[in-house]
């Protein structure tokens, strides 16, 4: 999807589709409930509580919307430091052709670079950054606070409804005000088993996000922290100590999210530091751990098509299809002797890059094929280059024959052509 679209049409998405629907439908069986079992115009305690549930859900829409309007902030294509040498210490993005600033990363389904981005959520079909963080946690707790009050009515409401002759029966009229169609007791189940889960769920994700704007840290920064400590555990020798360059204390951290005076004075590039750290502390930090994830590359070579489906079943077998990683992350089709840099590893799967083609990097349109370069595949499908040259090397040691001829037998090796066999 391009980072370009812009207004309503990011509304046009099975997530805020979905997101919108179910705050929608839990707003009008609530207030459909509610004005049988506590009716606004019969008290004004009654209209009190029904304007407070009406606050929360138009809170939450709008802060919904907000954060779906607004975005994270996108960094310009083609962005270069203001100090040509300050390069040095940023990542190049190939794709939005230009440097990473300070805590931006590169959004694959945005295609671009966002501004300290946090994550990608689908729900708001946009990034969660610098410009919208504070909007879409606002619009958490709204949800949270409106699903837990929709869960008390439609609650109290389905108790009243189903004990209605009960209390028809028992001389206690005044509390038989709820009464039930079939569509109503469904639309009450339904509204309330919405409700509640949107609870549970919201509150786990608010917990999260509020862990991380008290640390001034973003999602993806508290892996960078959990390998930058990892670093140097292993690394005992080194008196390098790393130091989290963001984190200003609690307080000075959360103005720096809920307050609006932060995203019209800042730019989402330049951020205050702690004392000893610079704009760059966090960067280096990245392309040091890029430098050891190099060193731990290893290139396979496809030996097999490889479709490039969630569940390769036909082509992989169950045992694959099991054993498949639990992530978004996409999935690469390959062809036989594709070339691959892998970085991660599991036992049926691994994770890399397609090594572009002479005619790929030469940008030739009719030689570029369709599909991310950068993903899961089966690890059935490739053999690992190394691996493959030390076969080829042991294939050429000569080997000695009855006549003791092992020069002859080389040869013979070669004419027979074991030794063009995985180059």
């Amino acid at each position: 999807m391009s980072a370009e679209m812009s207004g309503f049409r990011r509304f046009l998405h099975w997530g805020p589709i979905t997101a919108l629907s179910i705050i929608k439908c839990i707003t009008l069986t609530t207030l459909y409930m509610n004005s049988m079992w506590w009716p606004p115009n019969e008290s004004f305690a009654g209209f009190a509580h029904q304007a407070l549930f009406l606050l929360l859900s138009t809170l939450a829409t709008f802060n919904y919307v907000m954060a779906t309007l607004t975005g994270p902030g996108l960094m310009p294509k083609q962005w270069q430091p203001k100090e040509p040498k300050d390069a040095e210490f940023l990542q190049y993005c190939k794709k939005c052709e230009g440097y990473k600033a300070p805590r931006s990363h590169h959004c694959r389904k945005c295609d671009r670079c966002v501004k300290k981005m946090d994550h990608h959520c689908p729900w708001i079909n946009h990034c969660v950054g610098w410009a919208n963080h504070a909007y879409f946690t606002y619009f958490l707790l709204f949800s949270i606070l409106g699903s837990l009050h929709g869960t008390v009515v439609l609650s109290c409401s389905f108790w009243r409804g189903i004990y209605r002759y009960y209390y028809l029966t028992h001389g206690l009229a005044y509390l038989a005000n709820v009464q039930f169609t079939l569509t109503s007791i469904i639309m009450c189940i339904l509204g309330m088993g919405l409700a509640i889960g949107v609870v549970i769920g919201l509150s786990m994700l608010l917990f999260i996000q509020l862990k991380t704007i008290v640390t001034n840290q973003t999602g993806i920064e508290i892996w960078i922290v959990e390998k930058a400590i990892y670093r140097r555990y292993r690394n005992s020798d080194s008196d390098d100590d790393f130091l989290y360059p963001y984190d200003l204390g609690w307080r000075q951290n959360l103005r720096l999210v809920f307050n609006d005076e932060c995203q019209k004075r800042g730019d989402g590039i330049e951020w205050p530091v702690v004392e000893g750290c610079d704009q760059y502390t966090l960067t280096r930090e990245q392309l040091a751990q890029k430098e050891e994830k190099r060193a731990r590359t290893r290139t396979f070579r496809c030996i097999r098509p490889v479709t490039g489906r969630w569940l390769p079943i036909f082509s992989q077998g169950w045992r694959v299809c099991v054993a498949a990683p639990c992530s978004d992350e996409p999935r690469i089709r390959l062809r036989p002797d594709d070339v691959v840099k892998v970085t991660r590893f599991r036992n049926h799967w691994l994770f890399g890059e397609r090594v572009l083609s002479e005619q790929e990097q030469a940008g030739d349109q009719k030689r570029q094929r369709k599909g991310h370069i950068r993903g899961w595949f089966p690890r059935g499908s490739a053999v690992e280059v190394i691996e493959a040259v030390q076969e080829c090397d042991r294939n050429l040691e000569p080997q000695p024959t009855q006549n003791g001829n092992s020069h002859s037998h080389l040869k013979q090796q070669q004419r027979n052509g074991h030794a063009k066999k995985y180059m």
